[in-house]
């Protein structure tokens, strides 16, 4: 069986991280692609049989506006850790068919989480699962920042997730071929464009993992929310770091505070996009 990860773009124009692993955690794949047939094509060998492919994109989003109930939920647990997840809702032009959902469809893949199907799609975040496999108190600020935290950060992400060498499950990236050149990629990175580019390829090792995790360890793994109105899957969080229910739990619906933070939430993550999209046409310049 195969679990793959996919660190997915909003759209075409950006590159997806993909990442696929095996059974005994050896890392087969650590790449990128940028449009859904190059996608579908480098995901074609691990897909062909039992697989579970983690998204790190919305799969399920029936809500008009704010936040899915698993997203509230979800955020009681982890906000404080600075891992919340920004709303997705269907007025989002990317989400009025989630490209996540068109690539699952593609697959063949089951899309709920409590499926006992062989071949299976996710929705999962990576900055939560840091959290509780690396036990920090805060996420690490690779996406945005001044270069030389970004860097930082992120390097120290790629030591963490080679530590998995020892967990249960065992993951095996210091020993991908591919896993060492991405490496020494970030560590030979000058220019902010650069950490854009291989950041995506590290989320998506993440994203197979807790695929893996979930997998083969079922009773450490939340499902925030639910089939009908989307879900998230992650390691869940210790007893003695959340007072929130565990496993599945769908909240009250949204109040107006939702749905103001909801606004904002949406004008920032359209400013990020916007930014990372303008430095990637600067470095091809």
């Amino acid at each position: 069986m195969h679990f793959v990860g996919l660190d997915l773009a909003w759209g075409e124009k950006n590159q997806t991280g993909i990442a696929a692993i095996d059974t005994d955690g050896r890392l087969l794949h650590v790449g990128a692609a940028q449009d859904d047939t190059e996608i579908l094509a480098t995901v074609a060998p691990f897909t062909r049989g039992d697989c579970l492919v983690a998204f790190d994109a919305p799969l399920i989003v029936n809500n008009a506006t704010g936040h899915r109930p698993a997203e509230t939920a979800f955020n009681r647990d982890f906000q404080k850790f600075d891992a919340g997840a920004r709303p997705a809702f269907a007025e989002k032009p990317e989400l009025r068919d989630p490209r996540a959902a068109r690539l699952a469809a593609a697959l063949d893949l089951e899309l709920d989480p409590t499926s006992t199907a062989a071949r299976r799609a996710i929705e999962v975040y990576p900055h939560p699962a840091t959290i509780v496999l690396f036990g920090l108190d805060k996420t690490l600020k690779y996406k945005r920042g001044p270069f030389g935290d970004r860097q930082r950060d992120l390097l120290k992400l790629m030591t963490l997730i080679e530590g998995l060498d020892d967990a249960t499950p065992r993951l095996r990236a210091n020993r991908s071929v591919g896993w060492v050149e991405l490496r020494r990629r970030v560590e030979a990175a000058t220019r902010p464009v650069q950490l854009d580019r291989d950041e995506d390829p590290v989320d998506a090792v993440l994203c197979a993992y807790i695929a893996l995790f979930s997998y083969q360890r079922p009773d450490d793994t939340t499902i925030y929310g639910d089939v009908d109105t989307g879900y998230i899957v992650t390691p869940s969080l210790p007893p003695d770091r959340t007072a929130a229910p565990r496993r599945r739990v769908v909240p009250p619906p949204n109040d107006e505070l939702h749905e103001r933070l909801s606004h904002l939430e949406e004008l920032l993550a359209q400013a990020q996009y916007e930014a990372k999209t303008i430095r990637e046409r600067l470095y091809r310049l």
